[in-house]
């Protein structure tokens, strides 16, 4: 099996594609630690075995692995391949039971405008970062402020505020003139 790696702008981060689907038509997930991953996915929880990744996204067809700052990409990156490479060719499901996206409040006359958001990000915003091995989520909106979630090689990124601010903020303040500004949150 051969696995290509992609840097990000994340440099603690790293993007593994093994030529095949990884969440399928399941949502991406985000596994901040082990005790979050135990149960929901075997591959997580492999790579979580490793002492120095510290988190673990699992994409449609990526998976992206953040490290600690104690090692080099050098050191880690043939263990995290070998760990990749010995999953997939067990034939294992990578995901355990259903995933389902968290529920948000919305207010019943905001439920339009959540809507047109939440088009814009599916459509524009997240085929951007998933490109660069992450994610972003929606997590609210009230009285014009959009509440966003950085995930996989987004979250921590030193440009993660900067794509959040200029760019995410400005289009859906172009596109939904309801929206007055973004916030970024924390998983």
């Amino acid at each position: 099996m051969f696995i290509e790696t992609e840097d990000t702008p994340n440099p603690a981060t790293l993007k593994f594609l093994p030529g095949r689907s990884v969440t399928g038509d399941a949502r991406p997930v985000d596994f901040g630690d082990a005790d979050v991953a135990a149960g929901r996915s075997e591959l997580a929880t492999a790579l979580f075995g490793q002492p120095n990744v510290r988190r673990v996204f699992l994409g449609g067809d990526f998976v992206s692995v953040t490290k600690s700052d104690d090692i080099s990409w050098g050191d880690l990156k043939p263990v995290v391949l070998g760990t990749i490479t010995t999953f997939f060719e067990s034939g294992r499901p990578v995901l355990s039971g259903t995933q389902s996206a968290p529920e948000h409040d919305v207010a019943p006359e905001d439920a339009e405008v959540v809507s047109r958001i939440q088009d814009l990000l599916d459509t524009r915003v997240r085929p951007a970062v998933a490109g660069d091995g992450g994610d972003i989520a929606f997590r609210g909106y009230k009285d014009g402020v959009v509440y966003l979630a950085m995930q996989g090689a987004c979250s921590g990124c030193p440009s993660s505020r900067a794509t959040l601010k200029h760019g995410v903020e400005n289009m859906l303040r172009h596109y939904v003139p309801e929206v007055a500004s973004v916030e970024q949150v924390e998983d």
